[in-house]
Order: C-alpha cells, then sequence, then structure tokens
C-alpha cells in the first residue's frame, strides 16, 4: 500500500507545507482552491472563537498523507 501528500504554500502565509490534497482547508481563489495551513487555520479560528463566531472544522488527516487508493485524475493535474 502506498501513500501520497499534496505539497504547496499556503494561501494565507506562502510557507509551502504538506497536506492531503481532499481534507486540507481551502478557500476557492478565481476557481482553484487555495490550500491553508495548519498554523494559519489555528489563527483563523483563534480570531472566530474571539469575535464570537463559529469556527471552522478541520477534517482527521487533513495535513498527513493520503492513501493511494484515494487519488483521482484531479490529483495528477
Amino acid at each position: 500500500m502506498g501513500v501520497y501528500q499534496a505539497y504547496g504554500p499556503c494561501y494565507i502565509c506562502r510557507r509551502p507545507f504538506f497536506f492531503h490534497p481532499h481534507r486540507v482547508p481551502s478557500v476557492r481563489v478565481n476557481g482553484v482552491r487555495e490550500p491553508i495551513c495548519e498554523a494559519c487555520m489555528a489563527r483563523v479560528n483563534a480570531d472566530r472563537q474571539a469575535a464570537g463566531r463559529t469556527t471552522f472544522d478541520v477534517l482527521p488527516g487533513a495535513y498527513g498523507a493520503a492513501d493511494e487508493h484515494e487519488m483521482d485524475e484531479e490529483d495528477f493535474e
């Protein structure tokens, strides 16, 4: 069994990081999903909580490897 991860810059801080391409929190910019790193998501959620707003869910495994069986053609673009 194999695993894979995506690697790219965080949309907020621009630092590169590894992530699960289907589970990582992201925003759509011009129709393209842009990933958000764990540190930035923690900061965003802390700010939202302090403002009395609901926080964003982070899926389990969002910053880990994906099982090879989760791959689809989109992962090769």
